[in-house]
């Protein structure tokens, strides 16, 4: 039996702000980093910005936006490499993105990246030389029926317009995620004769992936 995923009941969602933030109590150094917040209501594959963490190493922690995982009903880890700080969080501060849903999305591609290639090649070689250059993740394209009232397609609007970096979170249809930051290039619409109205948005994603397997 196949264990592939299909296309129905992924899901699309922008970040359009912050939710209520989660006070961290205890932790564990290492790599990941482990936080521990009772009954924190955190699901993998949110976005957080970390805060308030003291110690000779916080600025390890402090500040960075980055994605849960492992989580359980009272810790969840973030791919930081604390190992070997001097880092406390027993008052540190968790504050998840709130998701807004862009509904209506009928399908989708990418992330489609690539990578430069960069020629190595010297004069007594006798044949090419290369390695891989910087990851480029590229674009992140869908299609949906366009919906004027719904609030996901409107943020989308207007990040376009505003040129605002925004986190972009999808999700499966088992439950696992992927992450990624962007700009919302392109947002367009089209239409024909005894047809529906669409509408096109392309995304040019910044920094990596991050995908995040179902619990």
């Amino acid at each position: 039996m196949s264990d592939g995923l299909v296309s129905q009941g992924t899901v699309l969602e922008m970040a359009t702000g912050s939710g209520g933030a989660v006070t961290i109590t205890a932790m564990a150094l290492g790599n990941p980093t482990i936080l521990t917040a009772a009954a924190h209501g955190l699901s993998n594959g949110d976005v957080v910005t970390l805060a308030a963490f003291t110690g000779a190493g916080a600025a390890t922690l402090n500040d960075k936006v980055c994605v849960v995982k492992n989580v359980t009903t009272n810790t969840f880890a973030v791919d930081i490499d604390t190992t070997g700080k001097t880092i406390v969080g027993t008052a540190a501060k968790a504050t998840p993105v709130a998701w807004t849903e862009i509904a209506e999305v009928t399908d989708w591609d990418g992330p489609s990246g690539t990578a430069q290639v960069i020629d190595m090649t010297y004069l007594t070689a006798t044949a090419k030389h290369k390695k891989p250059g910087l990851p480029d993740e590229g674009q992140f394209t869908l299609s949906i029926n366009w919906i004027p009232t719904d609030a996901g397609q409107q943020a989308v609007a207007t990040a376009r317009a505003e040129q605002a970096e925004k986190n972009f979170r999808v999700t499966y249809e088992d439950g696992s995620t992927q992450t990624f930051a962007g700009y919302v290039l392109g947002f367009a619409t089209s239409g024909g004769v005894d047809n529906k109205v669409a509408g096109s948005i392309t995304i040019e994603i910044t920094g990596a992936v991050t995908t995040t397997p179902a619990a």
